[in-house]
């Protein structure tokens, strides 16, 4: 088995990669530094091609006579030209990045915890503070309920709000698709727009960014913390978005100005906020998110217990074994029948 990975990794990556790759008998050959000509070159004698998010088109699966599958690690829709693929009869799998399906998980919770109030429902019910209420134990039947007894106004439902996912890398992709289980409306930010038919393919349509803040009952925040990106939600961003809006961030602390989302929160400009990474880390102690209202803080567990760069290396290769043993391919999203 010999496999064409186009997409440029990390070296650490990349060298995750290698060493499974090598255990398992399989060759990798690297191509993510390759130009357009360079790769059809290489991938002239591959079984394999193997991307996340560069594109896969007819011209490089038809340099490869002997091509055997496409892979895509992620659920990126432009990875790969579907409708090419079948026209050659070229299987394609699709393996979900584990790591990004934790931090999705992860922010859907965050999402609902605020939604719901699970922290203050399950404080107040432990602490019995019905008490400061006049209310009193009733014993319940079929009909006879003490429904909300802690009388909260605003337990809400994800049915039917807006979502702005800010960003649309993997994870990203993995909230749409839990979102789109909540009958959400998915609008996203980036900077360059998708074509429309993979806009289709996610569930979503684009939206500059002030738009999407105005527009949005959750932000939810899924780009890299970079220069371009630092305090990319600040005190005017802020002040664009619903008074009944939340923000929740599994991404990086740094695209938060927190000093003004505790002011926001505090003032009540916005409804709440679900955070799971923070400028330091560990949440310093004293922290003024740490007692602002309606704030929901994670320890920075969105990736559950790690391992997903490396779960995302063992489907891939495993794949390819059984590719080339003719096992069983996980993902498949077209019916070509393997060849062979």
């Amino acid at each position: 088995m010999r496999a064409l990975h186009i997409e440029p990794l990390p070296d650490w990556i990349q060298g995750l990669f290698q060493q499974t790759a090598d255990a398992a008998g399989v060759e990798m050959v690297w191509g993510g530094g390759m130009n357009g000509r360079e790769l059809k070159a290489s991938a002239a004698t591959a079984d394999a091609l193997v991307t996340a998010k560069r594109p896969i088109g007819a011209d490089l699966m038809g340099a490869a006579s002997g091509l055997r599958l496409v892979q895509v690690q992620g659920r990126a829709p432009w990875a790969v030209d579907r409708d090419a693929a079948a026209a050659a009869g070229v299987p394609v799998s699709v393996l979900p990045h584990r790591g990004a399906i934790a931090v999705a998980e992860q922010t859907v919770a965050l999402m609902l915890g605020l939604y719901r109030k699970l922290v203050p429902g399950h404080v107040g019910t432990r602490d019995a503070e019905y008490r400061d209420l006049g209310v009193e134990p009733v014993r319940t039947t079929e009909r006879r309920i003490a429904f909300n007894w802690l009388r909260y106004p605003d337990v809400w439902q994800l049915h039917g709000r807006t979502l702005g996912l800010v960003g649309l890398g993997d994870i990203a992709l993995e909230v749409a698709r839990r979102a789109r289980a909540f009958d959400m409306e998915i609008v996203y930010h980036k900077r360059t727009p998708l074509p429309r038919e993979h806009e289709a393919m996610v569930g979503a349509r684009s939206l500059p960014l002030p738009e999407l803040l105005a527009a949005s009952d959750v932000v939810s925040l899924h780009a890299p913390h970079t220069d371009r990106t630092e305090h990319m939600i600040d005190a005017e961003a802020l002040a664009l978005m619903k008074s009944t809006a939340i923000l929740v961030n599994t991404a990086r602390g740094g695209l938060v100005d927190e000093d003004a989302l505790v002011d926001a929160l505090r003032d009540g400009r916005i409804a709440g906020a679900g955070l799971d990474a923070f400028l330091h880390e560990p949440l310093p102690e004293g922290s003024p998110l740490a007692d602002a209202p309606n704030v929901l803080l994670s320890p920075h567990v969105g990736g559950g217990t790690g391992g997903g760069q490396r779960g995302m290396i063992d489907d891939v290769v495993g794949n390819l074994v059984a590719v080339a043993e003719g096992g069983e391919v996980r993902g498949l999203v077209n019916h070509t029948t393997l060849n062979h």
